[in-house]
């Protein structure tokens, strides 16, 4: 029989609880919890990021934000759908692109107008066509409520900035790297412990098996917007109505344990 614990985003086995046992080493557990993004994808680099289509029916857009509150409320977050810099964390002038290892790809203008779109909808209460329902094994997941194109900018990875170095004692498994400096003491990850948006509750796949990579159909991206890191889902196919959404939680570090995803 299996079950999930709730409140975690990550799709793991059900039998048994997540604590308990053997456990790794402190730094080392929180470094595998530690989601990444990726990088580019080059196939799809010349192409422009399309803003969402948000469901046009006022009363279902409620529900969809509803369903989201629900899931909020029941982990005691708060909603933020920017990144918080908050007292005795990573304040926000540690978070710069240019200290990132190797650089960072930057937003082009045109889909940097594409960003700006989305948040102006966002503003007004139109989101991406989503909504937040709970599995008994899965536990929280995310569904496309309407039809997402290929290459559309979906939303924001958002929750506290802090420094990697603060967080190896962390058992929050719902970190995303942010930044990854030359100098490790200036990496920064996003935390969504206490505050963040839909992205939190969107599961991961199995990287381990075909049919776990099969799910995929977005991803996290980073970029260099304005000279500052930030994190962005975006569709990597088309998805239909009643799908749900899955990324894979490694990028290109490959230190996320997924194998007993389902």
């Amino acid at each position: 029989m299996r079950r999930s614990v709730v409140g975690r985003v990550a799709t793991r086995p059900c039998p048994s609880p997540v604590r308990g046992g053997g456990r790794p080493s402190v730094m080392g557990d929180a470094r595998k919890r530690r989601r990444r993004s990726g990088s580019l994808v080059l196939q799809k680099k010349r192409r422009r990021l399309l803003p969402f289509v948000p469901t046009e029916d006022p009363a279902q857009r409620l529900k969809q934000m509803g369903s989201l509150a629900s899931a909020l409320t029941a982990l005691h977050m708060e909603f933020s759908d920017d990144l918080s810099y908050m007292h005795g964390m990573a304040p926000r002038s540690a978070n710069q692109a240019k200290f990132e290892s190797g650089g960072m790809q930057v937003l082009s203008k045109e889909d940097t107008d594409t960003l700006e779109q989305c948040r102006a909808m966002c503003k007004k209460g139109e989101w991406a066509p989503l909504i937040v329902v709970f599995d008994s094994c899965e536990g929280y997941t995310v569904e496309a409520d309407g039809q997402i194109k290929d290459m559309t900018f979906i939303a924001e990875y958002t929750g506290d900035v802090d420094y990697i170095k603060n967080r190896e004692d962390d058992d929050c498994d719902s970190m995303m790297t942010l930044l990854l400096a030359n100098d490790p003491s200036k990496s920064l990850v996003i935390c969504p412990d206490k505050r963040g948006n839909i992205v939190r509750f969107i599961n991961g796949i199995n990287n381990h098996t075909l049919d776990g990579r099969k799910k995929q159909n977005c991803k996290c991206v980073r970029y260099s917007v304005n000279g500052e890191c930030r994190v962005f889902l975006v569709a990597t196919r088309d998805i239909a109505k009643g799908e749900r959404l899955y990324y894979d939680y490694n990028g290109y570090e490959h230190e996320y344990p997924t194998h007993h995803f389902v």
